[in-house]
């Protein structure tokens, strides 16, 4: 959490981070700013307030951000630049680090074009010698391990977005079970496909009303496209009944805030038998992932646990074989937070040694993946690691594998002497 930053940075041997870029779908800078519609820079010094500089027209969102915050003589510093667009941010870095004093080793974040941010910090390592500016991974620094655990005002801006986007998917459900079958496959009223690009665009529509975004895409596949699971689905691709539909939907708030995870495999109309059987061992695994969450387990171990499950029921794993396409074929899950995927990583490999926390959130996704049978399964939920120890979704929503379809009311039969009424009673009026 941010009051941790500090003493992160201390232990990192840094002096202060430099984050450059808007603050949209930036998360390291959105971590100071919240979601505002603001491009410039920010320098957190050890034991000092965030200091934002800005342009003058960016005054009043810069404002909303509560910062210590400093206006920018752009014009000013492009005529001394000559225009030169490598100069000019060169100057205003010079002058940033100078009027907050800060010093020795300084991590940068953010985003910058990478051939332009390479010239820049090269030019102005150069012109500050004293400074030493660093590029560490966002995985492995200060800032990221501060963002690691969430507090309460955090938690429950995930869970706001967490809530839109179980409406979003309740409202997929709704739209779909209320389509016919016909043949194998779901049509509209009037006949036509339901396709995976209909339902694409109606979660999209939702999402923009609701007032979140979905910067990182989302995923909703069939039959084959389910069982490989990064496939997005083909828009084209009709929806069948009795097949797997797989909905990954992750969200956040609009401008680039926090994110939630969310994943739900369906059958509509009904499921094979082979798909009740995976989906059976899908949820038991999700069960027993969340009763093991405590602090103090590792990642790892959570991981090698979902392994034993399921090689224990016969399905190859990434344990058992790294290279396999088929059954359990990923890690367990992530930290969710300002960036879909965070530390903690629920994998067999050292970056799942890490011991987990009171205060993290993270998603929780088993599955299992037979794409040259049509079939991928997952369940995900986002949950959060509580003060007192204890796992929580942070948003419920059912976990029933089939679908079925709402039977539709026959056309109500109107009998000539109902027809007639309303002419007889306008006659009458006469």
């Amino acid at each position: 959490m941010k009051d941790e930053l500090d003493d992160l940075l201390k232990k990192g041997d840094l002096d202060a981070v430099l984050i450059v870029g808007p603050a949209s779908h930036n998360a390291p800078m959105v971590y100071f700013t919240g979601p505002v519609h603001v491009d410039g820079f920010l320098v957190k010094r050890q034991g000092g307030p965030p200091v934002l500089f800005c342009l003058p027209m960016e005054r009043e969102e810069a404002a909303r951000t509560g910062l210590d915050t400093r206006m920018l003589d752009w014009g000013g510093f492009n005529q001394t630049a000559g225009g030169d667009p490598v100069e000019l941010e060169v100057l205003i870095l010079q002058h940033i680090l100078t009027e907050t004093g800060a010093s020795g080793n300084v991590a940068v974040f953010g985003r910058m074009d990478a051939g332009h941010a390479f010239s820049v910090l090269q030019k102005l390592g150069q012109r500050m010698p004293k400074v030493q500016l660093q590029g560490r991974s966002d995985g492995r620094s200060p800032l990221s391990e501060a963002r690691i655990t969430k507090g309460p005002t955090e938690v429950e801006r995930i869970r706001r977005v967490g809530k839109i986007t179980v409406e979003i998917v309740a409202a997929v459900v709704d739209f779909l079970t209320s389509q016919r079958a016909e043949g194998n496959r779901l049509v509209t009223r009037t006949g036509e496909p339901v396709t995976v690009g209909d339902v694409k665009r109606r979660i999209r529509l939702m999402a923009a009303e609701r007032g979140v975004e979905m910067p990182e895409g989302l995923i909703f596949s069939v039959g084959r496209d389910a069982g490989v699971p990064h496939s997005s689905g083909q828009d084209g691709d009709p929806i069948s009944i009795g097949v797997p539909v797989l909905l990954d939907i992750y969200p956040c708030e609009a401008g680039g805030g926090y994110f939630y995870d969310f994943t739900r495999t369906w059958c509509l109309g009904h499921a094979p038998d082979e798909a009740a059987e995976l989906h059976g061992l899908v949820l038991e695994a999700h069960r027993r992932a969340l009763a093991a969450l405590r602090p103090g387990v590792t990642a790892r171990s959570i991981q090698q646990q979902t392994c034993d499950w399921f090689e224990s029921h016969g399905h190859p794993t990434t344990r058992s074989d790294p290279k396999t396409l088929n059954g359990y074929v990923h890690s367990l899950g992530h930290g969710v937070g300002l960036d879909v995927h965070e530390p903690p990583a629920f994998r067999d490999a050292a970056e799942g040694e890490e011991e987990l926390r009171a205060g993290m959130v993270f998603a929780i996704e088993p599955g299992l993946y037979y794409p040259e049978r049509g079939l991928g399964m997952r369940i995900e939920d986002t949950v959060w690691l509580r003060p007192d120890g204890k796992p929580e979704i942070l948003v419920d929503y059912p976990t029933d594998l089939e679908l079925p379809l709402r039977p539709r009311r026959a056309p109500r039969k109107v009998g000539m002497r109902a027809a007639h009424r309303p002419l007889q009673q306008a006659q009458r009026a006469r």
